[in-house]
């Protein structure tokens, strides 16, 4: 038997960090029965920052925020999505201090540092990806609420999007009515909203992703993706961090499996914390 060749790495370890190349300190809570925490630290890393593994039940949230530049929320189901998701872990303790800092209680101006968006007064940025995006929902950091997909099924695909709103700190790097692809995967994953509410998004440009090619889940207005108006939390029912590296995401016009469009996310947050100009 041939020994086994210990300088290729196994897919998916990314036991030893890459370099920071940004300096951006990104947090990736975990709550039980998170899914896809590694997947959002990896895409962090891809993208140049570091990533930091916070923990739900984290009694000095504020403490722990303080040192980092934004956060993620990432998919999965969040205590098992019992009563509706992600209304359990709306009330755990990390989240007190997230919703507090994505309100903009930050540093800023002459004080810029971890913490800041480019220097500016705006929240921490703050990304929730399904589960996270029902989770932003019932925190009340976005508007509207998250039930069963329309056809009561759960969906695995990849799914075309449409970028509507590329001016906040996770969709700088994209271009307003570029086209991307990333995958989807929910069963509550019909965004819905009361139509004046739906009005304003639409109004006040909060509409960030937009499903094109069909509406998968009959969200209303094919609504995929929602920021709040400071530009800083964004919340999305697709899979960005599936769609970052060659050979583990959609299809594309360059291959199969080649897609990584949904890198775009996490460089985007890393270029807005510091700051640079689009």
């Amino acid at each position: 038997m041939t020994a086994q060749n210990t300088e290729l790495p196994l897919i998916g370890d990314y036991s030893t960090a890459g370099p920071v190349l940004s300096g951006a300190r990104i947090g990736v809570v975990t709550f039980p029965g998170t899914l896809d925490d590694r997947d959002a630290a990896r895409a962090v890393r891809l993208a140049g920052g570091e990533a930091v593994a916070l923990w739900h039940a984290e009694p000095e949230g504020a403490a722990a925020l303080s040192a980092l530049d934004a956060v993620i929320i990432p998919g999965g189901f969040s205590y098992g999505d019992y009563l509706r998701a992600g209304a359990i872990a709306r009330f755990a303790p990390l989240m007190d201090a997230i919703i507090a800092a994505a309100g903009g209680n930050r540093r800023s101006g002459n004080d810029a540092g971890p913490g800041t968006l480019g220097g500016s007064a705006a929240g921490l940025p703050v990304l929730g990806i399904c589960n996270g995006f029902q989770i932003l929902t019932e925190s009340h950091l976005l508007p509207g609420s998250m039930i069963k997909n329309e056809n009561l099924k759960f969906l695995c695909q990849d799914q075309a999007l449409r970028v509507e709103n590329s001016t906040t700190a996770w969709t700088r790097e994209f271009t307003a009515g570029e086209e991307i692809t990333v995958p989807l995967k929910n069963q509550d994953g019909q965004y819905v909203a009361d139509e004046k509410t739906l009005d304003r998004l639409e109004g006040e440009g909060l509409v960030t992703f937009r499903y094109v090619g069909g509406n998968p889940n009959g969200s209303r207005r094919d609504i995929a993706g929602i920021t709040n108006a400071a530009g800083n939390v964004v919340g999305l029912m697709p899979h960005p961090e599936h769609a970052v590296e060659p050979g583990f995401g959609p299809d594309s016009a360059e291959g199969m499996r080649l897609g990584t469009d949904g890198l775009g996310i996490f460089t985007s947050v890393v270029a807005s914390i510091a700051g640079g100009s689009k």
